[in-house]
């Protein structure tokens, strides 16, 4: 942006008028000390139990715990579950790595997972306000007042507050009866309240970390209530934070909404929650009202007909699932049931998020945005599997089971109970998926791949249209990079990730996509236009073409095509051009997997040697190429480097080819070898053992960029992507 003028004009278009004020108002507000004023910082003791309760005759811990253990409203199970929970756990516990009770040892001993993977040695309890890496502290002072990056990533403080270890603790304490677990999570529960007064520290910063914390908080409660250390004053201890926690969550909910995405769904489940299972608080039933009507109202915005989610994430998207998940679940055991359209929602997204997961692994692309959320860790999987939210939507959406028996359904059993697990279970098999919102697969017999391409509807979180992931064999061959962090030092201190240049796709004289104009801001938003689907009934040839208008504004055009091939052989053809003649440098880049590899860049081919067997990588383009480089773990920059876990960096290969010209086109092969690819007169050659390819190119500067696809060999087909006339 030129101006800040024009950044106003641009922010009014894409997010209208309505967010610009609300934004803007929060803002005032924040920095003139409103917030200070109408919800100052307190100590606990000046929240005493009629302060907060409809009923004064609660307000003793006897008559609190009573009233919490004879009347208090139900939740997803009940200490009378435990029994028949036990007899399912043994078939899912057969990795003692993954096993809850690990993670509760290790929790004990000071060692806390973050993000899924990411081990600190924080003590126990931790320091609350301390970074683990840079070792600052938040101040304690009013949340208004806090820049929640500094002191380095907040994240990293935010993430032990969030409570997630509290699933593991009831986890282990259901598998063994052990009271010790029910004892570690008071006495953290106590540890946070010590050091967290009502609106001081970073903690209370977020509107959505105070409602992540309280599902993890109610969670605890229903899953230890029958333990002896959950004791009447600790009941009504919990209640209070509770009833704090909703007050915090209200004052600034019309922000959590402009935010546009997940936090709006999750502070809306927390009001939701906490109206509906503590009817005993004053503003109880507003709550409920609001939390359903926000609800209601963000998923049916927020969630596409098409499954997609507006935050253009994968994990983002589970993270949203969850959130809905849990609401439409405990409206319906409290007797107040979301509507119904809700369900098709969670239907609709199981089927998008099974359609590109791989099979043999149950993850999904690293595409998106990625800080490892994950809302309910309820099983033993891997944090990158998806299958225990895709089988737990599915089956509230649709109303069976679309995963195999595995761990995954331990999720399931939480949430919806045994009856769930005897569903009819009908695995079906994944097929070409092609999306109204940009979401593009493509499968063969052993692989598959995955492409973004579409329209932006909702704010973009990467520079990353026209980026390709090829998954092989169990493998996640061509990759996304992830996020590494929000914040960090040099060189990843503007989240470099993002940008296009270290997506499987083309920049244009070193430009993203679009310019970037905040932390989380893209501008103005680009636009993608999927144009071209041809296949044939057997499988193979198929031809997707793609395009995107990010480049315009430098007078270049830019399409993408990919071929399937058959044998589990794809062609990705790119071709840009400017009209006008002018010169430009194009990029085209290659992120993947970590294995060893054969490097021959005199004859455009890089050998990947990977656990199941060798994948080739082969490419040509139309002009000379001025530099093919690879580079791993570059130390000096983020190239050649992955994030598939928040906060953990890994190597990986970065292939590069560069060429200077007014038009170009690169051909990329992507096949287990031998394989040869060519590009002469204008015809793309392809040979492997046992088949040849020959693609026809067309030249010109846009439409189709292939006009039909012949296939010899064992397979002799011909695939007509331009009828001619």
């Amino acid at each position: 942006m030129k101006s800040r003028f024009e950044l106003v004009l641009s922010l009014w278009r894409h997010f209208g008028l309505r967010w610009l004020a609300t934004r803007m108002a929060y803002q005032a507000r924040l920095r003139g000390g409103w917030y200070r004023l109408r919800h100052p910082v307190r100590r606990w003791d000046q929240h005493p139990p009629a302060s907060w309760l409809a009923d004064h005759a609660l307000a003793t811990p006897a008559a609190y715990g009573r009233y919490r253990r004879r009347q208090a409203p139900p939740f997803f199970f009940g200490s009378s579950d435990r029994p028949r929970f036990a007899a399912l756990f043994p078939a899912w516990d057969t990795d003692p790595v993954r096993s809850p009770l690990a993670e509760a040892e290790a929790l004990r001993v000071g060692r806390l997972r973050l993000f899924g993977c990411l081990e600190l040695e924080t003590g126990c309890p931790p320091d609350w306000h301390r970074h683990p890496h840079t070792g600052l502290a938040f101040l304690r002072v009013h949340w208004s007042r806090i820049d929640e990056f500094g002191q380095g990533d907040v994240k990293l403080v935010w993430e032990p507050a969030r409570f997630g270890f509290t699933f593991a603790l009831v986890r282990a304490y259901w598998r063994t009866g052990d009271p010790s677990w029910a004892e570690l999570f008071w006495q953290l529960v106590e540890s946070w309240r010590e050091t967290n007064p009502p609106q001081a520290g970073v903690h209370w910063h977020s509107g959505q970390e105070v409602a992540l914390r309280v599902l993890a908080w109610c969670f605890g409660l229903y899953g230890f209530l029958d333990a002896p250390p959950t004791t009447d004053e600790r009941l009504l201890m919990l209640a209070q934070m509770v009833a704090v926690s909703g007050r915090r969550l209200e004052a600034t909910l019309t922000y959590g909404l402009s935010q546009q995405n997940n936090h709006s769904l999750s502070e809306a489940a927390g009001l939701w929650t906490i109206g509906l299972l503590f009817p005993e608080l004053r503003w109880a039933r507003r709550w409920v009202q609001r939390g359903q009507a926000i609800l209601e109202s963000q998923t049916r915005r927020l969630f596409y007909k098409d499954g997609a989610f507006a935050q253009h994430s994968c994990n983002y998207e589970r993270l949203a699932l969850h959130d809905l998940i849990w609401a439409v679940r405990l409206g319906d055991v409290c007797g107040r049931p979301l509507a119904t359209d809700l369900r098709e929602m969670l239907a609709q997204a199981a089927l998008l998020l099974y359609a590109m997961q791989d099979e043999d692994t149950g993850r999904l692309p690293n595409y998106g945005q990625n800080d490892g959320a994950l809302l309910l860790p309820l099983s033993n999987t891997d944090p990158r599997d998806f299958r225990p939210v895709v089988q737990t939507a599915h089956y509230l959406g649709l109303g069976t089971l679309c995963c195999p028996p595995g761990p995954w359904d331990e999720e399931l059993l939480w949430l919806a109970g045994p009856e769930a697990l005897q569903a009819f279970r009908q695995p079906f098999p994944r097929g070409d998926r092609l999306s109204a919102s940009g979401y593009h697969v493509l499968r063969d017999r052993h692989s598959f791949v995955f492409l973004r391409c579409g329209a932006y509807r909702h704010r973009p979180g990467q520079a990353d249209m026209l980026h390709l992931d090829l998954w092989w064999q169990g493998q996640n061959i061509a990759l996304d990079p992830g996020t590494f962090g929000y914040h960090a030092g040099p060189p990843w201190d503007d989240i470099p990730l993002a940008r296009t240049g270290f997506h499987n796709t083309v920049t244009v004289d070193g430009c993203d996509q679009m310019r970037r104009v905040g932390r989380f801001l893209w501008l103005p938003w680009l636009q993608g236009r999927f144009t071209h689907f041809r296949y044939r009934p057997t499988g193979a040839p198929a031809w997707w073409q793609g395009e995107h208008d990010g480049y315009r504004r430098l007078g270049v055009s830019y399409r993408r095509g990919v071929a399937r091939l058959g044998g589990d052989v794809w062609v990705v053809l790119d071709a840009l051009d400017d009209e006008s003649g002018a010169v430009h440098v194009y990029r085209l880049h290659w992120l993947l997997a970590d294995v060893p590899y054969e490097w021959d860049p005199a004859a455009r081919r890089l050998l990947l040697h990977t656990p199941a067997g060798d994948y080739l990588v082969a490419w040509t383009q139309t002009e000379t190429a001025d530099e093919a480089s690879l580079m791993r773990a570059d130390p000096a920059s983020p190239r050649g480097w992955q994030a598939l876990c928040y906060g953990v960096r890994a190597p990986a290969l970065s292939l590069a080819v560069v060429v200077r010209g007014a038009r170009t086109r690169f051909v990329t092969l992507l096949a287990p070898p031998p394989a040869t690819v060519s590009l002469r007169n204008g015809l793309i050659h392809v040979e492997t053992d046992d088949a040849q390819a020959v693609l026809t190119t067309l030249s010109g500067a846009c439409g189709a960029l292939v006009s039909h696809i012949e296939l010899f060999g064992s397979q002799a087909e011909t695939l007509t992507v331009i009828p001619q006339v």
